[in-house]
């Protein structure tokens, strides 16, 4: 796809926890718990305005789906402020001084004073039915690793609530991750390819990584990708849950806005503007119906209607995204506005154990070739979802709309919810603007000074190559990395990179577990002189459970030769083969057993 000529545009919103020792409106651990709830409570959130009196759309959305939520708690780390029942404390010093140190990174402009918001949010994630959320810095720009970075804003907010589970109108969270400070980058629109992306998703999410003040392990970083094209409209892509998944994801969503405004074209050139909400009551049409399907909604008392959908004929079946088509964005309405599992339309059936008979049946009964089945027992419930249908229906004629959806594993995309306006940001009345001190600037020079490049120039200036210096970067390695090279002074940084990054790597894919002990166990061996290089890989390999891997090596005839001996071997070799063959024959004798660098010295030391 040429993404330079579709016009795509695509932006990062990049949270990233930080490791702190309290949260961040209260002096609670920031520690998530798998141990049984001391407690557990009933909520229910209710709609509120904001200042000028408005109603956010992605807030109504939520209110109307009449949800009840079940928070857990425990007495030693969850306190009043988490429950919505005491007022915040002053925000953690330390997790605003990583923020100002972000923003040096990028050279943001910090604001004068900061003031901390209400952002609505009524999804049940936090107790109080808002996020507290501070806006640190803005226009930031930097160039890091050959990428041009526009930061629009970073902001310092506290996490939500985790999700444990979800079942009909009940939604069950735990409070421990409530509170926890998360940093959010967000950028200018780019317009690189979606590789490029990932890269640029990776770099800002290392940038804090690396001073050390960010949480790791999984959960610890989360992005949110916005995407548009020419002609389409933002869209924002929540949740997006691992880094490689980035390129796909903007990808399919181009496709998808490419092939919605096909669709409109479609349906203007056709000359349909809008559809009239009108519902046929087709239950008759299935009296006798073989689809296993239907069948299970009549027997429990249910109906079958049908949303007429005059011009939408080989429409509804129009592929938008692998494996996802019109009618599939029409299904996501459904599912994310009412309690009804899908619906079906009227260009996959027959299908579904529907006959060709009981299609024409419907068609007719409902005055049109083109219209949406769908099943339920409950009234209110089809009425819903058949005005949600129509309402997508109205919208395809303009376009895309602009909506909030949600990564799909495969990459493709599925309706959320409407997009956040304005109306839901106010400011926090129970907490006065906070002033960046001396102190707080002092600590944030402290913890900017580790940055990437800094980082790469560090490892390259130990021998490592760009390239294994990136790769090691990029891996979870990087403390064992700085660790060892501490540690084992006799090995040099290279071969430690190398044996961290690519040797464990080539040995996971033959299915050898290669663990931190067995990798300790071998450096420790190569920093004694007691095995070489060349068998590492070997080593590793051959070592059994609660071996070292000094024993492994001496089971496996690998322990290296004393340069006495090597001097010898290299003295006898040379005897029989020219000088520049001498360093190659040595080493495809004994493999394993003598150090390159021992043979290329004992051949020096020759004088004939």
């Amino acid at each position: 796809m040429d993404y330079r000529a579709i016009g795509l545009k695509t932006g990062l919103e990049i949270h990233i926890q930080l490791q702190t020792k309290r949260k961040l409106f209260c002096h609670c651990a920031p520690v998530l718990r798998d141990d049984e709830p001391h407690f557990r409570l009933e909520r229910r959130l209710h709609i509120s305005v904001s200042e000028l009196g408005a109603v956010d759309p992605a807030v109504l959305w939520e209110v109307r789906k009449r949800r009840r939520y079940i928070y857990e708690g425990y007495r030693d780390t969850t306190c009043l402020v988490e429950l919505d029942e005491e007022p915040p404390h002053s925000p953690d010093e330390e997790a605003l001084a990583t923020a100002v140190a972000v923003a040096k990174i990028f050279n943001a402009k910090l604001f004068d004073e900061i003031h901390v918001m209400r952002k609505t949010v009524v999804d049940g994630s936090n107790v109080s039915g808002f996020q507290r959320t501070m806006l640190v810095a803005y226009g930031g720009r930097a160039k890091i690793l050959g990428y041009d970075i526009g930061v629009e804003t970073i902001a310092l907010e506290e996490d939500a609530a985790r999700k444990m589970s979800e079942e009909g109108k009940t939604v069950v969270y735990r409070l421990d991750r409530l509170g926890i400070p998360l940093i959010e980058i967000a950028t200018e629109p780019m317009a690189y390819t979606p590789q490029q992306v990932e890269e640029v998703a990776w770099i800002i999410g290392y940038s804090v990584k690396i001073t050390g003040r960010a949480r790791r392990g999984v959960g610890t970083v989360r992005q949110d990708v916005n995407v548009s094209i020419a002609g389409g409209a933002k869209t924002e892509i929540k949740g997006v849950p691992d880094l490689a998944l980035i390129p796909k994801v903007i990808d399919y969503e181009a496709q998808r806005q490419l092939n919605l405004l096909k669709i409109a074209e479609e349906l203007r050139r056709r000359g349909v503007d809008k559809v009239e909400l009108s519902v046929a009551d087709v239950t008759e049409a299935f009296a006798g119906t073989k689809s296993k399907l239907v069948k299970r909604v009549l027997d429990a008392g249910g109906r079958v209607v049908a949303v007429k959908a005059p011009g939408f004929q080989k429409l509804l079946g129009f592929e938008v995204q692998p494996g996802r088509r019109f009618g599939t964005e029409l299904a996501d309405y459904v599912r994310a506005w009412t309690e009804l599992g899908g619906l079906l339309h009227s260009d996959e059936l027959p299908g579904y154990g529907i006959s060709a008979e009981e299609v024409r049946e419907v068609s007719a009964r409902a005055g049109v070739e083109s219209f949406v089945l769908l099943m339920g027992v409950e009234e209110a419930e089809l009425m819903e979802a058949a005005r949600v249908v129509v309402e997508r229906l109205n919208a395809a004629p303009r376009g895309v709309p602009e909506e909030t959806r949600a990564a799909n594993p495969d990459g493709t995309t599925r309706f959320l919810r409407p997009r956040p306006g304005a109306a839901r940001m106010y400011p926090e009345t129970d907490l006065p603007p906070v002033k960046i001190t001396f102190e707080i600037l002092k600590k944030a020079e402290e913890i900017a000074r580790t940055t990437l490049d800094a980082k790469l120039g560090e490892l390259t200036s130990m021998g490592l190559s760009r390239d294994l210096a990136l790769q090691l970067i990029k891996s979870p390695q990087l403390e064992k990395f700085d660790e060892y090279v501490g540690r084992y002074k006799q090995v040099p940084p290279q071969q430690i990179a190398n044996m961290l990054v690519n040797t464990s790597r080539a040995l996971a894919r033959e299915g050898v577990e290669v663990t931190d002990a067995k990798i300790e166990s071998v450096l420790e061996a190569l920093d004694r002189r007691v095995i070489t290089k060349e068998a590492v890989e070997e080593v590793l390999r051959g070592m059994r459970p609660g071996e070292s891997a000094e024993e492994a090596a001496k089971r496996l005839g690998l322990v290296r030769l004393p340069y006495e001996e090597v001097k010898k071997i290299v003295e006898e070799v040379a005897r029989q083969v020219s000088r520049e063959k001498v360093v190659g024959e040595v080493m495809r004798r004994y493999r394993g057993r003598v150090d390159v660098e021992d043979v290329k010295r004992a051949l020096s030391e020759l004088h004939f």
